[in-house]
């Protein structure tokens, strides 16, 4: 099992072939008829650093806290009191604070994997994981509405009070699909997408470079570096990106949950 960023184009002459969704799929090897794949194994091994680091911060804590209790606080606050407490409330944010800070957390790192030298290719560019994701937030919101206002009166809360009667049946049924379909799928879908495309883009001008480079005549040789440039570029943007975005799954989640929370609609 070799864990590696995506191998370039070979150069030999040919026309220059712009990078597609199979750069994507990256197996390594088969296990009772389930393909084991790069991003499956990376995403394994940042869980595992993860834990490991977390729990190795933490065991120590104290009041005057060292540098690395310090550094762990500043990262466990953000998500914490700027997005849960901020969003859901005071009163009822605390149980949901584990929550929030994991998927923080994993969505950031699975994200950075995009721009990890020995990725470079972020575990939420494959779909399955933003939607597994999305799945846990999904059941979490859903829960947490049924168990507040019980299972007729989540429907109901659906609904705002005081609309004319013919039009109640349009707006349920546009709330519904929003609760059940809508959030759920532009949840997941804009994790994924974000990084699917940013991982394209950055791919696209270092493949680009270096068929320049290697393939292209003296003009395209020249080119080359800007090229290369703009890849570096494209790198930093996306790491900003994908710290946005996992902020932006964090924030909605807590958004839906405090709407599931909320005593009107």
């Amino acid at each position: 099992m070799i864990l590696t960023a995506p191998a370039l184009p070979a150069a030999g002459g040919g026309e220059f072939q712009s990078p597609g969704p199979e750069i994507f799929w990256q197996p390594l090897f088969e296990v009772g008829g389930i393909v084991v794949t790069n991003q499956m194994a990376w995403a394994a091994i940042v869980t595992g650093i993860v834990c490991v680091v977390l729990v190795a911060l933490s065991r120590k804590a104290a009041v005057l806290p060292s540098k690395g209790q310090w550094l762990l606080e500043g990262f466990y606050n953000f998500p914490r009191n700027s997005v849960a407490r901020d969003m859901i409330g005071t009163k009822e944010f605390r149980r949901f604070v584990p929550l929030i800070v994991t998927l923080f957390t994993m969505v950031l790192f699975y994200n950075l994997m995009g721009i990890f030298p020995l990725a470079m290719n972020p575990v939420t560019g494959k779909v399955a994981f933003p939607i597994a994701l999305t799945l846990v937030v999904y059941v979490v919101y859903h829960w947490v509405g049924f168990q507040k206002m019980g299972f007729i009166g989540y429907f109901k809360h659906m609904v705002p009070e005081g609309l004319p009667t013919w039009i109640v049946p349009v707006v349920f049924l546009l709330e519904l699909v929003t609760y059940f379909v809508t959030r759920p799928l532009t949840l997941a879908l804009r994790l994924f997408g974000n990084m699917f495309a940013g991982h394209m883009v950055i791919y696209l001008f270092v493949s680009a470079g270096a068929y320049f480079l290697l393939d292209g005549g003296v003009v395209l040789k020249l080119l080359s570096l800007p090229t290369f440039l703009m890849a570096g570029v494209m790198v930093l943007f996306e790491a900003l990106v994908q710290f946005l975005q996992a902020f932006v799954f964090v924030l909605l989640t807590s958004s839906y949950i405090a709407g599931a929370l909320a005593d009107d609609h």
